[in-house]
Order: structure tokens, then sequence, then C-alpha cells
């Protein structure tokens, strides 16, 4: 009974989470991702997280790639994106999986 009850808080939390991140829609087009320029990675386990365009409020800003190490071994990034829905756009916050 205990972990039914669990799992109903932990599938209300990820509901209103998912909820609250989807709020933000842009009405504006983002622009095309920029073509980075990778340096070298830190080491063979390192991951390159692409860059991407944010909306910070006012307009779209650049965020830059960069190498990190996945939280464990096998995960894959999947990339930021935005997605148009029938309002505007939204982002797709990336993710380990």
């Amino acid at each position: 009974m205990v972990s039914k009850r669990l799992i109903g808080l932990i599938f209300a939390g990820a509901l209103a989470f998912s909820g609250a991140a989807a709020g933000i829609v842009v009405r504006i087009a983002p622009p095309r991702v920029l073509v980075e320029r990778r340096p070298p990675p830190p080491s063979r386990h390192h991951v390159w997280i692409s860059g991407y365009q944010r909306w910070d409020g006012n307009g779209y800003a650049w965020n830059a790639g960069r190498w990190e190490q996945p939280p464990r071994p096998g995960q894959r990034w999947v990339a930021h994106r935005w997605v148009h829905q029938r309002d505007g756009w939204v982002m797709v916050e990336g993710h380990w999986r």
C-alpha cells in the first residue's frame, strides 16, 4: 500500500513539474541553431551537449554547447528542441536517457 502511494506521489510531482515547464509559449519562431566549433573533449567519457537558442523573456539568446559526463554509463543526451504548437513555440529541455 505504501509503495502505491509513493508511486502516485512521484507521478503527481512529475505532472506538476511538466505542466509548469510547458507553460511558456513563445510566439516568435526560434532562429536557426548556430554551428559550433567543439573543443577537444576532456576525456573519452565526455559527451557533447549541443548549444541551443533559449528565450530570455525579450528575445532569443544562444546557450553555448559544452562537454559533460553522463550521470551513468551508457546514457545518451537528448538535445534541447523547440516544438511548434497551436499558440506558438515551446522549449523541450534536453535530458539524459
